[in-house]
């Protein structure tokens, strides 16, 4: 599903030019579950960036779905991340002015979907992420574990190929941190691939390989469970 090859990534200033990717290469298959782990500033986030096409690397290679997409315009991103990646954040990402239900719906009215057709599949995840019961509510409204998995259920509503979460449990207590972890694996099961970036040792253990970055390259990868 995903290929690199000495994916490169620096950011230039009059000043400085900080290299935050170092010529990073890798695959993910098809329904797996992959642990991104490293120190802060080591480049987790800038991968994850390039991998979820919100922006391009500065040199190297990237396939996705089989597809060269390392030097994509805008509109050509934009318009393989509607159809192929949901994104779930640490800090939710959630829009206040609008409902749970409008929230989760977004991703389709930008896929021109019926509205007869969203509502099903609104309703439908929202049952499945156990949060239909506050389809009214607005986000401020709901506790943190609640509004992750409001984000977790609009990441998943387009069915998309890849799921790329953000240290999706950062801000939620232990808890509500291992719901999400459960709703993630359970998705993974069901066959949705998830690279996941996290710092926290107990939630890569749901993860079937850990990639670990250390100032923007791969110092070693750890396969630790078989895809079945």
């Amino acid at each position: 599903m995903i290929r690199s090859e000495k994916l490169t990534k620096i950011f230039r200033t009059d000043e400085v030019e900080t290299t935050a990717l170092n010529q990073v290469s890798f695959e993910i298959r098809k329904g797996e579950f992959v642990a991104i782990m490293g120190p802060s500033g080591c480049g987790k986030s800038t991968l994850l960036n390039i991998l979820g096409l919100l922006d391009n690397p500065s040199g190297g290679s990237y396939y996705f779905l089989d597809q060269e997409v390392s030097k994509s315009t805008e509109r050509q991103r934009a318009n393989l991340r509607k159809q192929n990646i949901g994104f779930v954040f640490q800090n939710f990402n959630l829009i206040d002015e609008l409902t749970v239900f409008e929230n989760v719906e977004l991703p389709l009215i930008y896929l021109g979907m019926p509205t007869r057709d969203r509502k099903k599949r609104v309703d439908e995840v929202l049952e499945q992420m156990q949060i239909a019961h506050r389809s009214k509510h607005f986000p401020l409204q709901l506790s943190g574990g609640q509004q992750q998995r409001v984000a977790v259920a609009r990441a998943v509503i387009a069915k998309p190929a890849l799921i790329l979460a953000d240290e999706p449990t950062g801000n939620l207590d232990s808890a509500h941190g291992e719901e999400v972890m459960n709703l993630l694996n359970n998705l993974n099961i069901a066959g949705t691939t998830i690279i996941m970036v996290t710092h926290s040792q107990r939630d890569a253990e749901y993860s079937q390989r850990v990639i670990r970055l250390f100032d923007g390259q791969i110092i070693n990868e750890n396969i630790k469970k078989s895809i079945i």
